[in-house]
């Protein structure tokens, strides 16, 4: 019976040991990575942000958006492909958390513009009638900026095939 202690107690003495090794090695590991990503990785990737050079300096392109389908007001609603970015800069942090926190008041109020015009009214409008009117109601609900101009990336406007045979006539 002494012997069987004897064993049993070394094999759980060298697992504790070995589950404490594990334990410092796996708390080390956390450590350096901790480090390594507050301290030595510099610019970590943002799928909201694209890098882009300007004549004035650096900056930034919004793409977090991303590209929206509208429908349209029409009886038989056609849709609206649309991608929408925009610049700022990079180096005003509450400016740029704003903008991310946005992105579904964004998303909103692209659906809720385009979503109330018919096919015809959407492709009589001009674009920079568009994009002026986006950007003065995106610029409303910012608080710590104001974005300068938007880029139409894809701008589409599907409709029914009658529509535009009844407008040519």
């Amino acid at each position: 019976m002494e012997v069987k202690r004897d064993r049993r107690s070394r094999i759980l003495f060298f697992l504790y040991r070995g589950l404490i090794i594990c334990i410092v090695i796996s708390a080390l590991l956390f450590i350096a990575g901790t480090i390594y990503g507050v301290f030595i990785r510099a610019n970590p990737p943002n799928s909201f942000y694209e890098t882009i050079s300007q004549k004035d300096g650096e900056g930034q392109t919004f793409i977090g958006i991303g590209q929206l389908r509208v429908s349209t007001a029409d009886p038989q609603p056609g849709t609206v492909i649309i991608f929408v970015s925009f610049t700022y800069h990079p180096s005003d942090k509450a400016f740029s958390e704003e903008l991310a926190l946005r992105i579904r008041d964004f998303r909103q109020i692209i659906v809720e513009y385009f979503g109330s015009y018919s096919v015809l009214e959407l492709q009589i409008l001009d674009e920079d009638s568009l994009k002026k009117e986006l950007l003065d109601r995106f610029n409303s609900i910012l608080r710590l900026g104001q974005i300068e101009a938007l880029f139409l990336g894809d701008f589409m406007v599907m409709g029914q095939n009658d529509v535009l045979g009844n407008i040519q006539e």
